[in-house]
């Protein structure tokens, strides 16, 4: 794969030790606004508003940018696989390795819940349980299958005191089921598609280089992002549920540092050279909490970074969005269903931890309708029979755990294709293997 001339070396040093400054700026910023006071009228409430704002409006832009990118990606890469003689095989072997790796996942967070034990170590008030709003159904995958529109787009509307007000938000799925009919479309109606396939390509370069530029905005972002949840957050929510947190941490850092760089190094691929690579991603996903906002960056380090090609990335990184979520759909929903059975002194049995591979493994594409880490955990909680009312018990910490789930869910859509790639023969091993980051621009470096 022809790889773009990109500015040198020292100067993407010079980008990742702008991010790094940000996030030390973040955190310093984050924590002065919370010293001051963050309550409105205190000292402290317009700097966190500022950080609040700073890091809403770099994911938006990101966000934005998503539907185009994924749209006009997987038009060209359907365009593109025609030329591959083993597409039907990297879209199974895809699949496999993300059942693969959730189901190590899963594993691990059963394992550590019932050593651990977090739900016997949890000063909690059940009377303070609620059910949350919005649960997960095995029917959600049917319905977030089939596009409601043509762009993909869901409308929501809440009614407040200060009336109703209508949100606007769009479907990674249904964009990508959208993309693919139109490119195989495409391809079938033979000359007459040439024209559309021509413009989708003008098209993604032109999406690419705006998100060239908003990439560029990644170390203010840092800041704003990081910041805010310092101030919003801090760590003192953490002590009713210090046990249970520890867990998932350690879960999540024995999948992130322990089974990909095993799974890595099993296929001749070295594990420092991936995290320097796919690390702009982890720490996005890190201080953003977003996959789908993620999304760009994540794409851009796994074409130009790892060296993945870009007709499979284009496909494999945007499902891998969507349904591949080793922190949220593994870990998270196995070790809180634990706890929840824990903490009500509910027995579970062979039967129960089973139901939990089962739901982790295929729920995550089960889910991928809807979002968020809540949506996977009810759907176990009412596969279990358990209390959905548990759910509530995890929410005050919901957003210190979701940076950690987040990240690994981004690792995981990285290293997939990364490894599809290695085994089919078409990773691109000397981008891979230089190591030294992805400029602003999207291109790989070569020292």
């Amino acid at each position: 794969m022809a790889q773009a001339t990109a500015p040198s070396s020292r100067f993407i040093s010079g980008f990742g030790v702008q991010v790094l400054a940000g996030m030390v700026g973040g955190l310093a910023l984050g924590l002065l606004a919370r010293r001051l006071g963050v309550e409105d009228g205190q000292a402290g409430h317009a700097l966190a508003e500022t950080l609040h704002q700073v890091g809403s409006i770099f994911i938006q832009l990101l966000r934005v940018l998503v539907p185009p990118l994924v749209f006009t990606a997987i038009v060209a890469s359907i365009a593109n696989l025609r030329e591959l003689q083993n597409a039907a095989r990297l879209v199974w072997k895809t699949l496999l390795w993300f059942a693969i790796t959730a189901l190590i996942a899963v594993a691990i967070g059963i394992t550590l819940g019932v050593v651990l034990q977090p739900g016997a170590h949890a000063a909690l008030d059940a009377a303070t349980a609620a059910a949350p709003r919005t649960n997960g159904s095995w029917l959600d995958f049917l319905t977030g299958l089939a596009p409601s529109n043509i762009l993909g787009l869901n409308a929501s509307t809440k009614v407040g005191e200060a009336g109703a007000s209508t949100s606007l938000s769009f479907n990674v799925l249904q964009i990508l089921v959208i993309a693919l009919a139109a490119g195989i479309a495409a391809l079938r109606v033979g000359p007459a598609g040439e024209g559309f396939l021509a413009f989708n390509a003008s098209a993604l370069a032109v999406v690419r280089k705006v998100l060239s530029w908003v990439i560029r905005l990644t170390p203010i972002g840092t800041v704003g992002l990081l910041g805010n949840a310092v101030a919003q957050y801090g760590w003192t929510t953490l002590g009713q549920l210090g046990a249970f947190t520890g867990a998932i941490y350690l879960g999540l850092a024995l999948v992130l540092f322990v089974v990909y760089p095993i799974l890595l190094t099993a296929h001749g691929l070295n594990p420092l050279k991936f995290f320097a690579n796919a690390w702009p991603a982890i720490q996005l996903a890190f201080v953003s909490r977003s996959s789908i906002g993620t999304l760009p960056v994540t794409e851009t380090v796994t074409e130009g970074g790892l060296g993945v090609p870009r007709a499979y990335a284009a496909f494999a990184v945007p499902l891998g969005a969507t349904t591949k979520m080793d922190g949220c759909a593994a870990i998270y929903p196995a070790l809180s269903a634990i706890f929840i059975a824990q903490f009500y002194h509910l027995p579970l049995g062979l039967t129960d931890y089973a139901l939990i591979v089962a739901v982790s493994v295929l729920g995550s594409a089960a889910t991928a309708g809807l979002t968020g880490a809540t949506v996977m955990l009810t759907l176990t909680l009412s596969t279990l029979g358990l209390p959905l009312e548990g759910a509530g018990l995890l929410l005050a910490i919901d957003p210190i755990l979701d940076m950690g789930r987040t990240a690994v869910n981004v690792a995981g859509q990285a290293l997939v294709p990364t490894l599809v790639a290695k085994q089919e023969g078409i990773l691109d091993q000397a981008a891979y293997d230089a190591a030294a980051g992805v400029a602003p621009e999207g291109a790989v470096t070569q020292s």
